[in-house]
Protein backbone atom coordinates (compact mmCIF):
# COMPACT_ATOMS: atom_id res chain seq x y z
CA UNK A 1 0.00 0.00 0.00
CA UNK A 2 1.66 3.47 -1.24
CA UNK A 3 0.82 6.92 -2.26
CA UNK A 4 3.31 8.32 -4.71
CA UNK A 5 3.39 12.29 -5.24
CA UNK A 6 5.83 15.11 -6.36
CA UNK A 7 6.08 17.54 -3.34
CA UNK A 8 7.53 21.25 -3.43
CA UNK A 9 9.65 22.22 -0.68
CA UNK A 10 9.53 18.95 1.27
CA UNK A 11 12.32 17.68 3.59
CA UNK A 12 11.02 14.91 5.54
CA UNK A 13 14.05 14.78 7.24
CA UNK A 14 14.48 18.23 8.23
CA UNK A 15 11.31 18.04 9.44
CA UNK A 16 11.84 15.29 11.55
CA UNK A 17 15.17 16.56 13.47
CA UNK A 18 13.45 20.31 13.63
CA UNK A 19 11.93 19.75 16.77
CA UNK A 20 8.41 20.19 16.42
CA UNK A 21 7.19 17.11 17.13
CA UNK A 22 8.70 13.72 19.32
CA UNK A 23 7.18 11.27 17.58
CA UNK A 24 9.00 11.20 14.01
CA UNK A 25 12.08 10.30 13.10
CA UNK A 26 14.52 9.46 10.64
CA UNK A 27 15.17 5.70 9.72
CA UNK A 28 17.71 5.71 7.20
CA UNK A 29 19.16 8.68 4.86
CA UNK A 30 15.79 8.27 2.49
CA UNK A 31 13.16 6.99 5.00
CA UNK A 32 11.64 8.69 7.62
CA UNK A 33 8.71 7.33 10.04
CA UNK A 34 6.10 8.70 12.60
CA UNK A 35 3.10 8.16 14.51
CA UNK A 36 0.17 10.48 14.44
CA UNK A 37 -3.32 10.63 14.81
CA UNK A 38 -3.22 7.35 15.71
CA UNK A 39 -1.80 5.46 12.63
CA UNK A 40 1.86 4.77 11.65
CA UNK A 41 2.62 6.63 8.39
CA UNK A 42 6.36 5.75 6.60
CA UNK A 43 7.77 8.21 3.67
CA UNK A 44 10.50 6.83 1.07
CA UNK A 45 12.35 9.72 -0.75
CA UNK A 46 12.45 8.67 -4.02
CA UNK A 47 14.39 11.37 -5.27
CA UNK A 48 13.50 14.41 -7.45
CA UNK A 49 11.05 16.01 -5.20
CA UNK A 50 9.07 12.65 -5.33
CA UNK A 51 7.72 10.53 -2.35
CA UNK A 52 6.03 7.76 -1.49
CA UNK A 53 3.45 7.29 1.62
CA UNK A 54 3.01 3.64 3.00
CA UNK A 55 -1.06 4.83 3.02
CA UNK A 56 -3.96 4.57 0.69
CA UNK A 57 -4.18 8.19 -2.20
CA UNK A 58 -7.51 8.94 0.36
CA UNK A 59 -5.42 8.51 3.34
CA UNK A 60 -2.83 11.03 2.29
CA UNK A 61 -6.07 13.59 0.88
CA UNK A 62 -7.89 13.50 4.29
CA UNK A 63 -4.88 13.54 6.64
CA UNK A 64 -1.61 13.60 5.75
CA UNK A 65 -1.66 16.81 3.25
CA UNK A 66 -2.98 18.90 6.57
CA UNK A 67 -0.49 16.98 8.16
CA UNK A 68 2.39 18.47 6.68
CA UNK A 69 0.85 21.90 5.59
CA UNK A 70 1.01 21.10 2.05
CA UNK A 71 -1.39 23.52 0.79
CA UNK A 72 0.63 26.50 2.04
CA UNK A 73 2.89 28.61 -0.45
CA UNK A 74 6.09 28.46 1.31
CA UNK A 75 8.48 29.65 -1.34
CA UNK A 76 5.71 32.69 -1.62
CA UNK A 77 6.21 33.41 2.30
CA UNK A 78 9.87 32.89 2.29
CA UNK A 79 10.17 35.95 -0.51
CA UNK A 80 9.39 38.03 2.42
CA UNK A 81 12.42 37.72 4.48
CA UNK A 82 14.12 41.09 4.80
CA UNK A 83 17.10 41.01 2.27
CA UNK A 84 20.14 42.40 4.35
CA UNK A 85 19.00 40.03 7.03
CA UNK A 86 21.65 37.40 6.07
CA UNK A 87 21.32 34.90 9.27
CA UNK A 88 17.38 34.33 8.53
CA UNK A 89 18.42 33.81 4.56
CA UNK A 90 21.54 31.26 5.53
CA UNK A 91 19.05 29.65 7.77
CA UNK A 92 16.34 29.50 5.69
CA UNK A 93 18.51 28.20 2.68
CA UNK A 94 19.94 25.33 5.10
CA UNK A 95 16.48 24.00 6.20
CA UNK A 96 14.90 24.57 2.79
CA UNK A 97 12.13 21.83 2.95
CA UNK A 98 10.42 22.41 6.59
CA UNK A 99 7.04 22.72 6.84
CA UNK A 100 5.36 23.44 9.95
CA UNK A 101 3.12 20.09 11.21
CA UNK A 102 -0.61 20.30 12.53
CA UNK A 103 -0.73 18.14 15.43
CA UNK A 104 -3.38 16.80 17.09
CA UNK A 105 -3.89 19.46 19.78
CA UNK A 106 -4.39 17.55 23.08
CA UNK A 107 -1.38 15.53 22.50
CA UNK A 108 0.36 19.30 21.38
CA UNK A 109 -0.74 20.09 25.16
CA UNK A 110 0.63 17.22 26.46
CA UNK A 111 3.72 17.26 24.53
CA UNK A 112 5.08 20.63 25.39
CA UNK A 113 4.36 20.72 28.89
CA UNK A 114 5.98 17.33 29.20
CA UNK A 115 8.86 19.22 27.30
CA UNK A 116 9.43 21.85 29.97
CA UNK A 117 13.28 21.92 30.88
CA UNK A 118 13.95 18.86 28.68
CA UNK A 119 16.37 17.94 26.00
CA UNK A 120 14.33 16.72 22.68
CA UNK A 121 15.05 13.28 23.25
CA UNK A 122 14.40 13.21 26.60
CA UNK A 123 10.90 14.49 25.52
CA UNK A 124 10.12 11.73 23.27
CA UNK A 125 10.82 9.17 25.95
CA UNK A 126 8.52 10.44 28.01
CA UNK A 127 5.89 10.62 25.50
CA UNK A 128 6.53 7.41 24.14
CA UNK A 129 6.38 5.50 27.56
CA UNK A 130 3.19 7.98 27.57
CA UNK A 131 1.69 6.31 24.75
CA UNK A 132 2.93 2.31 25.48
CA UNK A 133 1.31 2.82 28.82
CA UNK A 134 -2.11 4.48 27.93
CA UNK A 135 -2.40 4.34 23.76
CA UNK A 136 -3.90 1.62 21.58
CA UNK A 137 -1.92 -0.56 19.43
CA UNK A 138 -1.33 0.60 16.55
CA UNK A 139 -1.75 -1.79 13.62
CA UNK A 140 1.29 -1.54 11.08
CA UNK A 141 0.78 -1.31 7.74
CA UNK A 142 2.56 -3.82 5.06
CA UNK A 143 5.68 -2.60 3.33
CA UNK A 144 6.93 -3.51 0.26
CA UNK A 145 9.34 -1.34 -1.58
CA UNK A 146 10.18 1.13 -1.71
CA UNK A 147 9.83 1.22 2.17
CA UNK A 148 11.93 -0.61 5.00
CA UNK A 149 11.47 -2.20 8.30
CA UNK A 150 10.05 0.39 10.68
CA UNK A 151 12.66 1.24 14.09
CA UNK A 152 10.45 -0.56 16.29
CA UNK A 153 8.15 -3.89 16.56
CA UNK A 154 5.49 -1.99 18.17
CA UNK A 155 4.01 1.02 17.74
CA UNK A 156 1.28 2.78 20.21
CA UNK A 157 -1.02 5.95 19.39
CA UNK A 158 -0.91 8.98 21.95
CA UNK A 159 -3.53 7.98 24.54
CA UNK A 160 -7.11 10.05 24.27
CA UNK A 161 -7.92 12.37 27.77
CA UNK A 162 -10.23 9.75 28.21
CA UNK A 163 -7.92 7.27 27.85
CA UNK A 164 -4.93 9.28 29.73
CA UNK A 165 -7.52 10.35 32.75
CA UNK A 166 -7.06 6.65 33.88
CA UNK A 167 -3.53 7.12 34.74
CA UNK A 168 -2.68 7.91 38.62
CA UNK A 169 -0.08 10.26 39.94
CA UNK A 170 2.48 7.31 40.59
CA UNK A 171 1.60 5.97 36.98
CA UNK A 172 2.73 9.55 35.40
CA UNK A 173 5.80 10.08 37.39
CA UNK A 174 7.21 6.41 36.03
CA UNK A 175 7.76 8.15 32.53
CA UNK A 176 9.75 10.48 34.18
CA UNK A 177 7.45 13.55 33.98
CA UNK A 178 8.72 14.71 37.57
CA UNK A 179 7.23 18.09 38.44
CA UNK A 180 5.39 18.44 35.72
CA UNK A 181 2.97 15.50 36.94
CA UNK A 182 0.55 17.39 38.57
CA UNK A 183 0.20 20.03 35.20
CA UNK A 184 -0.28 17.23 33.38
CA UNK A 185 -2.65 15.94 35.26
CA UNK A 186 -4.73 19.17 35.13
CA UNK A 187 -4.93 19.62 31.49
CA UNK A 188 -6.52 16.05 31.06
CA UNK A 189 -9.14 17.17 33.81
CA UNK A 190 -9.62 20.23 31.62
CA UNK A 191 -10.08 18.46 28.28
CA UNK A 192 -11.95 15.37 30.14
CA UNK A 193 -14.25 17.90 31.77
CA UNK A 194 -15.06 19.98 28.61
CA UNK A 195 -13.58 23.29 29.93
CA UNK A 196 -10.92 23.04 26.99
CA UNK A 197 -12.58 22.13 23.53
CA UNK A 198 -10.26 21.58 20.82
CA UNK A 199 -13.32 22.76 18.24
CA UNK A 200 -13.66 25.84 20.39
CA UNK A 201 -10.34 26.56 21.21
CA UNK A 202 -9.45 26.83 17.36
CA UNK A 203 -12.05 29.29 16.93
CA UNK A 204 -10.35 32.12 19.40
CA UNK A 205 -8.55 35.05 18.03
CA UNK A 206 -4.71 34.44 19.00
CA UNK A 207 -5.09 36.80 21.97
CA UNK A 208 -8.05 35.09 23.92
CA UNK A 209 -6.19 31.55 22.74
CA UNK A 210 -2.93 32.63 24.18
CA UNK A 211 -4.79 34.14 27.38
CA UNK A 212 -6.68 30.63 27.80
CA UNK A 213 -3.29 28.22 27.22
CA UNK A 214 -1.31 30.50 29.42
CA UNK A 215 -3.92 30.13 32.12
CA UNK A 216 -3.77 26.88 32.24
CA UNK A 217 -1.78 25.51 36.01
CA UNK A 218 1.84 25.04 34.37
CA UNK A 219 1.32 26.11 30.94
CA UNK A 220 3.75 29.61 30.26
CA UNK A 221 4.78 32.14 28.08
CA UNK A 222 7.10 29.55 25.85
CA UNK A 223 4.90 26.65 26.12
CA UNK A 224 1.43 28.72 25.13
CA UNK A 225 3.12 29.76 22.42
CA UNK A 226 4.86 25.88 21.00
CA UNK A 227 0.93 24.96 21.43
CA UNK A 228 -0.36 27.91 19.24
CA UNK A 229 2.20 27.19 16.32
CA UNK A 230 2.17 23.64 16.08
CA UNK A 231 -1.03 22.91 17.42
CA UNK A 232 -3.33 25.88 16.13
CA UNK A 233 -1.16 26.96 13.18
CA UNK A 234 -1.05 30.33 14.49
CA UNK A 235 2.37 30.73 12.35
CA UNK A 236 2.44 34.45 14.12
CA UNK A 237 3.96 33.01 16.89
CA UNK A 238 7.39 32.83 17.83
CA UNK A 239 8.52 30.31 20.95
CA UNK A 240 11.36 31.47 22.48
CA UNK A 241 13.43 28.88 24.54
CA UNK A 242 17.43 28.45 25.17
CA UNK A 243 18.13 28.35 21.68
CA UNK A 244 16.11 31.03 20.20
CA UNK A 245 17.37 33.42 23.01
CA UNK A 246 20.97 32.75 22.30
CA UNK A 247 20.22 33.67 18.49
CA UNK A 248 18.36 37.02 19.09
CA UNK A 249 21.64 37.61 21.64
CA UNK A 250 23.98 36.89 18.87
CA UNK A 251 22.57 37.98 15.53
CA UNK A 252 19.54 40.44 16.52
CA UNK A 253 20.35 42.67 19.75
CA UNK A 254 18.47 40.45 22.25
CA UNK A 255 15.07 40.16 20.39
CA UNK A 256 13.79 39.56 17.30
CA UNK A 257 11.43 42.33 15.03
CA UNK A 258 8.50 39.53 14.78
CA UNK A 259 6.55 42.98 13.54
CA UNK A 260 8.24 42.26 10.01
CA UNK A 261 6.17 39.29 9.87
CA UNK A 262 3.29 39.48 11.70
CA UNK A 263 2.14 35.96 9.49
CA UNK A 264 5.14 33.95 9.52
CA UNK A 265 7.05 34.70 12.62
CA UNK A 266 6.86 31.04 13.65
CA UNK A 267 8.30 29.56 10.50
CA UNK A 268 10.98 31.77 10.41
CA UNK A 269 11.52 31.07 14.08
CA UNK A 270 11.54 27.04 13.13
CA UNK A 271 14.12 27.53 10.24
CA UNK A 272 15.89 29.80 12.79
CA UNK A 273 16.34 26.83 15.32
CA UNK A 274 17.00 23.83 13.42
CA UNK A 275 20.01 25.88 11.76
CA UNK A 276 21.15 26.86 15.40
CA UNK A 277 21.08 23.38 16.39
CA UNK A 278 22.30 21.96 13.70
CA UNK A 279 25.43 24.39 14.10
CA UNK A 280 28.77 22.36 13.81
CA UNK A 281 27.82 20.58 10.74
CA UNK A 282 27.54 24.31 8.79
CA UNK A 283 30.04 27.04 10.67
Amino acid sequence: MSFITEIEFFDPHKVADSGQAFRIHSIDSTHTELIAHGRYLQIADLGESRYAFSCTPDEFQNIWRHYFDLDTDYIKALKEIDPSDKYLKDAVNYGYGIRILNQDIFESVISYIISQRRSIPSITTCVDRLSELYGRKIDLPKLGEPFVNPLKKEYYSFPSPDELKKATTEEINSIGAGYRTPYIISAVNDFVSGKLDPEALSALSDDELYTVLTSMFGVGVKVANCIMLFAFHRCGRFPVDVWMQRIQDKYYGGSFDCTKYPETAGIMQQFMFFYERTEDSHK
